[in-house]
């Protein structure tokens, strides 16, 4: 057994040379890979040539650091590259199309993730703050790197805070400590939110900082001798026992005490428990060993133990947590781990790269970051101010677990907020996807039940139960909403089959052939080189953009034994070619979609756009951003047509400029219900002090219903101007001179 005392890290020297970089990454990574990295640093180094840092050195030695961080957790060689060029597109002006086309496009999301939004302009600093981490939320709950890399990005700013202002010191460490810091524990990199936290404490409370260093080591000496009889009583204990193990005393952070003095409103000579004990062992078993014989050695405080190997955090986090009391009656807290709980409680998800394949508590620690991340996410959904965004991030992102329990006994942990619905998703997919209701402690609830700690759920299913999207409104946690998400998503392959047999009929005419009439010898060969198994499986790849109908139609020609026929000569895709066209509905589903830049209604005259992966994209023939795109890619446009009979209402954007008088809004809403619209959305903002714009998300049947929306708005006596706005940023748009009337 062995066994030493820990003092606190200083922090590490800062790297500002490339070749530092260059030999850390290069343990892990191929060389192909470093070639990459020294291929970001150049871009780098180039595009922050004659900027300079606050400390007056090279401006690249930042993301050099930034880096070298990455590279210490492992990371891949693309979030390494981004870390060196996380910067770039703020302070040079990149563009992310340059990034994509230089390094591709998995390291420009993450730069773009990271980048800031300081092209916008926002009434305070707070906005601004809270829409960047907002747009951060959405980049990290695609790719868990962003984060990642932006924590090593704080964590090198906070180490080189000293040549700032003190007001701009305390902010950033203020932020740090609020936000930060948090998602850094909740994530599970403890040595990250150790040091975050002193460094925010530092500089946000410098007095009360030094004030404290100086009376933890005046007292250091005092306690140095108690320490050491604790490490050597435990060390005989334990050896005694034959548990093998590794026994760390530890000095507890300064901020950690300061909290405690705080909390408890004690004085720093009534802090006893600065000293805290590590105890490492060989497996499970061992812990629970070693936890008995130290409530042997010293007698436990009641209340202060905790089994977070049995009923771990969400962060996955394990050890048994007990506090003792030692010699001279001083409190003594001791945390008893394995070497992988170790691994996962210090790096946290960083542990994934770190440790890869070593273990389930490695392996499951991706989905239980992803459900925090999925939680995130659910925050700033429903959240539409920045300000009220920022409190709610403040005050409710981190939910604590709530711990139920199944008919059998078995413990679930569940974020905070979890329904009936979330906990059977949590037992198995198919439960999740057949239930109907629950048995809470015995009685029968509701699917939308929140869940309290220490309830007994039982579910109730219905073979013949289908998720509904409607759940979808009230689940927590990460795992139901992908799986119900992916359940209504398989439910759409039977319309996208149907759409890719359309295109494909339509292709065929030009030739005039029947998709009916192919013999099962042409689908053979037709599948065989389209390297498909089914024939649906090509239709709904057809439907879903991933292949071009055109293309696949020579391709019969070929399977018929046409001579004509070429592969790379579609004989048709040019909108304008005389052919029918398809009849949009309305009710196709997700395999038709209104392209968001001009959202057509019917009436309008529309044009298709067979987009990879996302099927048959519908936009305005007069749409710009069509235009643009015929040109690059002909082949994928095809001609689209409303049907007589629509199935449904479609969304329409509407901007409103009225006189700010009391009944205004009433009148404009009564009127808008009188001529059958129904209001889907609605914001505001002040023109001036006299004047409100209005923005406003209406359902109409077509253009006819829409134009007589319109004139009835136009009538009233509050109404300056009104307008259709096209896109989906109409609440950013201005309203135009033309095609408004001004009372």
């Amino acid at each position: 057994m062995q066994a030493r005392e820990l003092q606190p890290e200083p922090n590490r020297p800062d790297v500002v040379s490339i070749a530092q970089l260059i030999g850390l990454a290069s343990t892990y990574l191929p060389e192909a890979e470093i070639r990459r990295v020294r291929e970001a640093y150049k871009f780098s180094d180039v595009a922050h040539l004659g900027q300079f840092r606050a400390t007056g050195e090279p401006y690249v030695t930042h993301p050099i650091a930034v880096a070298e961080l990455c590279a210490s957790w492992r990371l891949d060689s693309q979030a390494i590259q981004a870390a060196l060029l996380h910067d770039v597109m703020e302070d040079s002006g990149t563009t992310k199309e340059d990034l994509i086309e230089r390094f591709g496009g998995s390291v420009a999301d993450l730069v773009d993730g990271l980048s800031k939004l300081d092209k916008m302009e926002f009434s305070s600093r707070e906005e601004a703050q809270a829409e960047n981490f907002r747009k951060m939320l959405l980049a990290m709950a695609r790719d868990l790197r962003v984060i990642l890399v932006k924590l090593a990005d704080r964590l090198h700013n906070m180490r080189t805070l000293d040549i700032m202002s003190p007001a701009k010191k305390r902010r950033i460490a203020l932020e740090t400590l609020e936000i930060y810091a948090p998602i850094a524990h909740r994530l599970g990199l403890n040595e990250i939110f150790r040091e975050l936290q002193e460094l925010s404490f530092q500089h946000a409370y410098p007095m009360r900082y030094e004030v404290l260093k100086k009376a933890v080591l005046a007292a250091r000496g005092n306690r140095r001798e108690v320490v050491g009889k604790i490490l050597e009583a435990v060390e005989k204990c334990l050896g005694d026992a034959n548990i093998e193990c590794q026994v760390y005393g530890r000095e507890k952070a300064l901020y950690g005490i300061y909290r405690k003095m705080i909390e408890k409103r004690l004085s720093f000579s009534q802090v006893l428990d600065v000293y805290g004990f590590r105890v490492v062992v060989k497996d499970m078993p061992g812990c629970y060993m070693a936890m008995g014989m130290l409530h042997q050695l010293f007698k436990p405080v009641p209340g202060k133990f905790k089994d977070y190997i049995a009923i771990p955090k969400l962060n996955g986090y394990q050890s048994l947590h007990t506090t003792l009391l030692g010699p001279y009656g001083t409190p003594v807290e001791f945390q008893i781990r394995t070497e992988e709980m170790h691994q996962v409680a210090e790096k946290g998800v960083a542990s994934h790269w770190l440790y890869k394949g070593e273990g389930e508590a490695l392996n499951t620690i991706q989905t239980q970051t992803h459900r925090l991340l999925q939680s995130l996410l659910d925050i700033q959904n429903q959240t539409g101010d920045s300000a009220e965004f920022l409190e709610h991030i403040k005050v409710d992102l981190f939910p604590d677990a709530v711990y139920v329990f199944t008919p059998n006994g078995k413990i679930m942990s569940l974020p905070r907020g979890a329904t009936v619905v979330d906990f059977a998703y949590a037992v198995h997919t198919d439960v999740g996807n057949h239930c109907v209701a629950a048995r809470v402690n015995q009685v029968i609830e509701p699917l939308r039940t929140i869940l309290k700690s220490g309830d007994v759920v039982e579910i109730i299913t219905a073979p013949h139960s289908r998720p509904n999207p409607v759940w979808l409104g009230f689940v927590r946690s990460g795992k139901a909403r992908s799986e119900i998400r992916h359940y209504l998503k398989s439910m759409n392959l039977e319309e996208t089959v149907r759409l890719g047999s359309r295109l494909l009929e339509q292709a065929l005419e030009a030739d005039q052939i029947k998709l009916d009439n192919l013999s099962n010898e042409v689908w053979d060969r037709l599948q065989k080189d389209s390297q498909v198994s089914t024939r649906d499986e090509l239709l709904a790849d057809i439907g879903a953009g991933r292949r071009v109908a055109p293309v696949v139609a020579r391709r019969v020609l070929i399977a018929m034994g046409r001579a004509d026929a070429r592969v790379d000569a579609p004989s048709s895709g040019n909108v304008g070619e005389a052919r029918a066209p398809i009849m949009i509905h309305g009710g196709e589903g997700m395999s038709v979609q209104r392209a968001p830049c001009c959202l057509p209604i019917p009436g309008d005259n529309i044009i298709g756009y067979l987009r990879k992966g996302s099927g048959l994209i519908i936009h305005t023939d007069e749409c710009e951003t069509a235009r643009k795109q015929i040109r690059k890619e002909p082949e994928r446009w095809t001609d689209v047509q409303w049907s007589p009979e629509i199935t449904r209402p479609f969304d329409v954007n509407v901007d409103l400029q009225a006189v700010n008088e009391k009944g205004a809004l009433a009148t404009i809403a009564a009127t808008l219900s009188d001529a059958g619209a129904n209001i889907t959305n609605l914001t505001m903002s002040d023109e001036t002090p006299y004047r409100k714009l209005l923005h406003f998300t209406i359902q109409v049947t077509d253009r006819v219903h829409l134009a007589r929306i319109l004139m009835a708005l136009r009538r009233l006596e509050y109404v300056e101007r009104v307008t259709r706005v096209k896109g989906r940023a109409f609440a950013k748009a201005r309203l135009p001179v033309a095609d408004t009337t001004t009372h």
